[in-house]
């Protein structure tokens, strides 16, 4: 594991690495910025409304006018907004990554000398590629939901998050991965057989992830300039969406190796 994390760590810095971590930020910017463009205003308003007519939050609203917190109730609008836009916006940058970036990197990795007569079985395909993400990011989005209203109690922000985006890397990536090289029964061998080695590495590449979380969570500038703000943290993600390609990528095609020895 930490021979393919030397490894990942310097593939990152090759020019080729950059590019495909740079590419699926600028599609998902510019498709999150056009969003923002047009809805921004209109998101905040039809909360700051579900805020005070809603019967499952009139309460909070009635709650900071007693408390003579009314100056607060113009935060709790954007800070909902940015609430629930984070997990949707790491979501759809690990999507697209998956489908863009991760076949670029095993492209890459695989005209390396280690790599290049390891047969290919094609245990996987698109359709079994989307397939495969729909379900995982469907229970992502689940425990998300479940998991939100804690999300902001110290010290979850920093457990949560770096758990769930750990899981839900470790199925992409290690799908992906392995959808070329490996055929279906090699590929549910190595999953079941290096199962917690590959969730240390989600969780490890989630907590890489937190960063950005964090601060994207508790800088006040997120709030007064988060389409900006998280044009820059968005990119962050993508590096390290790349990155744990390239980890999983040589973990899992040098385990496939030692395999089928």
């Amino acid at each position: 594991m930490f021979r393919s994390l030397g490894l990942a760590l310097i593939g990152l810095m090759h020019p080729r690495m950059l590019w495909l971590s740079f590419r699926p930020f600028l599609w998902v910017a510019v498709v999150w910025g056009v969003l923002f463009f047009f809805f921004w205003e209109t998101s905040l308003e039809t909360i700051r409304l579900w805020i005070t007519d809603s019967f499952l939050t009139a309460w909070l609203s009635q709650a900071l006018s007693t408390a003579g917190w009314d100056d607060f109730r113009a935060f709790v609008a954007p800070l909902l907004l940015v609430v629930l836009l984070i997990p949707l916006i790491a979501i759809s940058l690990l999507i697209v990554i998956a489908f863009t970036s991760v076949p670029g990197v095993i492209t890459h990795i695989t005209k390396q000398q280690r790599y290049a007569h390891l047969h290919q079985a094609q245990g996987g395909g698109l359709l079994g590629s989307i397939a495969y993400a729909l379900v995982a990011v469907m229970v992502c989005l689940l425990l998300v939901l479940l998991t939100l209203p804690i999300w902001w109690v110290p010290p979850m922000v920093a457990i949560l998050p770096p758990i769930i985006w750990g899981w839900l890397t470790m199925k992409l990536m290690a799908y992906d991965v392995l959808a070329k090289h490996a055929s279906a029964e090699e590929r549910d061998a190595l999953m079941q057989k290096h199962r917690w080695t590959l969730l240390a590495m989600g969780v490890a590449s989630g907590l890489l992830g937190a960063i950005p979380t964090f601060f994207w969570a508790t800088s006040v500038f997120t709030f007064v300039f988060f389409p900006f703000v998280s044009f820059f943290v968005l990119w962050i993600y993508s590096l390290v969406f790349v990155f744990s390609a390239l980890w999983f990528a040589h973990y899992l095609l040098d385990a496939l190796r030692e395999h089928r020895c």
